[in-house]
């Protein structure tokens, strides 16, 4: 079972994918674009890649506001959710991705990463944490169930 996490930003998405046992996340390729709205590469590229995954699901990164409140961020993601559903006919899973960007930026500070480089590999990273919060979620539900 492969399930794919995605990172969805302005004019990136970050996009990262389980191990065939769904345990670990790991980095696949930042995609990027020129304008905001133009999507249909990006979702060319996210169908490509869940078909060569074999997928199974999508973990979409949502952008709540620190208070819990849906901002514009979280409205565009909405939309995003839809038309990946749309073109890739997987079921697309909103993940609460509430500073994953800025752990993303922390880890690759503590890793001695440049700045100038961070940009190339923070959006992987950040659907790495989103993907990896949803496995783990997905292991203590499975924990629980087995103790029932």
């Amino acid at each position: 079972m492969r399930i794919i996490g995605l990172d969805y930003g302005e004019k990136t998405v970050g996009v990262a994918v389980s191990d065939a046992l769904g345990w670990t996340a790991q980095p696949v390729e930042t995609i990027t674009r020129k304008e905001e709205n133009k999507l249909r590469r990006t979702l060319a590229r996210i169908q490509e890649l869940a078909e060569a995954y074999e997928a199974e699901a999508i973990v979409l990164g949502l952008p709540k506001m620190m208070n819990n409140s849906m901002g514009d961020r979280a409205e565009k993601t909405l939309e995003f959710q839809k038309q990946v559903e749309k073109r890739t006919g997987l079921p697309v899973i909103l993940w609460d991705e509430r500073l994953t960007t800025r752990s993303a930026d922390l880890v690759l500070q503590e890793s001695g990463v440049r700045r100038e480089n961070r940009k190339a590999c923070i959006d992987q990273i950040a659907a790495i944490f989103i993907l990896q919060g949803y496995l783990d979620h997905l292991a203590m539900e499975q924990k629980a169930q087995d103790q029932e």
